[in-house]
């Protein structure tokens, strides 16, 4: 029986030699075919024929069409925002909070004017008047209308002036409007981000170098912008006098432009956090039998002074009594060496109710003509004009502004104050009947705590602010007819403006205007408050 199975194992490894033998001469052959006329035959398939490509493999192979090369202008505004402009948001993310979220809009407001500028390359220009021109610059103003709304919710925030300094700028924008010399609007609004930037500056100085930092690269944007402007559109942009229509080139800008630009550039960081740790078992289910009894009330407090005062002539038996030899006004030396304890240390029923000490009473500011006076100061202080201290000054202070300039005038009174020249924009505090005699104004005048202020402006000023300011006389020149004047808490307050039936040649007379200052409101049948001004006949 055993020699019968060796000689079948033995037979079946002969079998399976001779099978692997074949194989191997089989793949020999396939590999090492004789060339016939000096190329090898193709050998014949052996397994299913391929598929035939499918109409999705030859879409695939269809040959990408090589994209349209970008204006040099393009060009250079790209690098433009993936340098200066990036670099700004990658540091307003380290300040964080609206900070970054605002630098975000200012991201996105470049990259549609990229794409603005882009459009302008391929179209003939439109009527400045027209939808199509109004829908090109509808980005542009949504952006600005989101810096401005995120410095308005947040004008309680400690970062309240470095968002001031972006939503106060960010009108530069509108430079693809201006012709010729556009790089003249960007430094204007160079101007109105110093008048807030400067500030943080001062504030930060020696505090926190990052936000000095953070305010000097949003100052290069305008510088960097600048030469670009310089170089790229130096009388404006031309648009293409040979070009299609604009609903045309927006069409075919919205076909080709690739996908749009993240909110802004992350900056560079580490990996992700690790995922959150699992929940933790659930608590055991309560059981309100096995409750522990409420633990007992601690005696102190008032309720312990009444419930000893109740056992009447008892409440005095558990007091220690007291040898005369340990009586301080029976024993010198003990008086000598005691210490009295102090109201939160003694131990008596009375003097052991806790009481929090009521806050002590403000103190009131000395009025004006207590207070020390200070010397007068009229320096200028980088891009900042300070004028300050100066009290019944016989003749006017002048100054030489430029358009870069802001001036700070505080604690000013009985004093003329004359600027010449365009200014960026002027701040008065506490200067009571001071004179202010203006030529123009890129930005705004701001008065606060100025009783009997006077103001003339001889050429523009585009806003006017007033808080708390009992009595004004304003006189505004023919340029100053489209100034706003805003007003809170403020009485008496008289504009003095050209007279609308005099001559265009002539100068006309001034017509004294007053502002209102009683308000009617009244609940709607809709259930809203409504405001009217209140007007008297007579």
């Amino acid at each position: 029986m055993a020699t019968n199975n060796m000689h079948n194992l033995t037979t079946l490894i002969k079998r399976l030699e001779a099978a692997t033998s074949r194989l191997e001469d089989m793949a020999a052959s396939a590999i090492d075919l004789p060339k016939l006329n000096g190329a090898a035959p193709t050998p014949a398939p052996t397994g299913p024929l391929p598929a035939p490509p499918t109409a999705s493999r030859a879409a695939a192979e269809t040959p990408k069409p090589i994209p349209e090369a970008l204006p040099e202008s393009v060009e250079d505004f790209e690098a433009f925002i993936s340098g200066t402009v990036k670099k700004f948001v990658n540091l307003s993310d380290e300040v964080g909070g609206p900070v970054a979220e605002q630098a975000s809009s200012v991201y996105q407001a470049f990259a549609k004017q990229r794409k603005f500028v882009l459009i302008t390359t391929k179209a003939k220009k439109p009527d400045m008047s027209s939808p199509v021109f109004m829908e090109l610059l509808k980005p542009l103003q949504e952006m600005i209308t989101a810096v401005s709304d995120i410095r308005d919710a947040n004008r309680g925030s400690p970062l309240f002036n470095q968002l001031s300094t972006v939503s106060e700028s960010i009108g530069v924008l509108a430079w693809v409007t201006e012709s010729p010399k556009p790089h003249k609007h960007v430094e204007e609004s160079l101007g109105s981000a110093q008048y807030w930037g400067n500030r943080v500056l001062k504030e930060f100085k020696e505090k926190d170098p990052k936000q000095v930092e953070w305010v000097n690269a949003y100052y290069q944007i305008f510088k960097d912008l600048t030469e670009y402007i310089k170089h790229a559109f130096p009388q404006g942009i031309p648009w293409n006098p040979k070009g299609v229509s604009a609903e045309e080139a927006i069409k075919a800008v919205d076909q080709n432009q690739p996908l749009p630009p993240a909110p802004h550039p992350k900056a560079a960081g580490g990996p992700p956090p690790p995922p959150p740790p699992p929940p933790g078992p659930p608590p055991p289910p309560m059981r309100f039998d096995d409750a522990p009894a409420a633990a007992p009330v601690a005696a102190g407090g008032l309720d312990a002074v009444f419930s000893e005062l109740n056992k009447g002539e008892a409440v005095t038996k558990g007091l220690r009594k007291v040898n005369p030899d340990q009586m301080t006004h029976k024993n010198p030396s003990l008086r000598a060496g005691a210490i009295v304890p102090t109201r939160s240390d003694s131990a008596s029923s009375v003097s052991s109710i806790s009481r929090g000490k009521s806050p002590a009473p403000g103190k009131k500011p000395k009025p004006e003509s207590m207070r020390t006076k200070k010397p007068p100061v009229m320096k200028l202080d980088g891009n900042k004009w300070i004028i300050e201290n100066y009290d019944n000054e016989p003749k006017p202070l002048t100054i030489e502004a430029e358009i870069s300039h802001s001036i700070l005038i505080s604690r000013c009174s009985k004093t003329t104050i004359m600027v010449k020249g365009k200014a960026n924009a002027i701040s008065i505090d506490n200067s009571p009947r001071l004179s202010l005699i203006v030529e123009s104004l890129v930005s705004s005048v701001d008065v606060i705590k100025s009783t009997n202020f006077a103001l003339q402006v001889t050429g523009v000023l585009p806003t006017l602010l007033m808080d708390t300011v009992d009595g004004a006389q304003v006189y505004l020149g023919k340029e100053s007819m489209g100034t706003e004047v805003f007003t809170s808490k403020c009485t008496g307050i008289n504009l003095n403006i050209i007279d609308a039936a005099g001559d265009d040649d002539e100068e006309g007379d001034y017509k004294e205007v007053a502002l209102p200052e009683q308000i009617r409101s009244y609940i709607g049948k809709d259930g809203k408050i409504a405001s009217e001004i209140v007007e008297h006949a007579g």
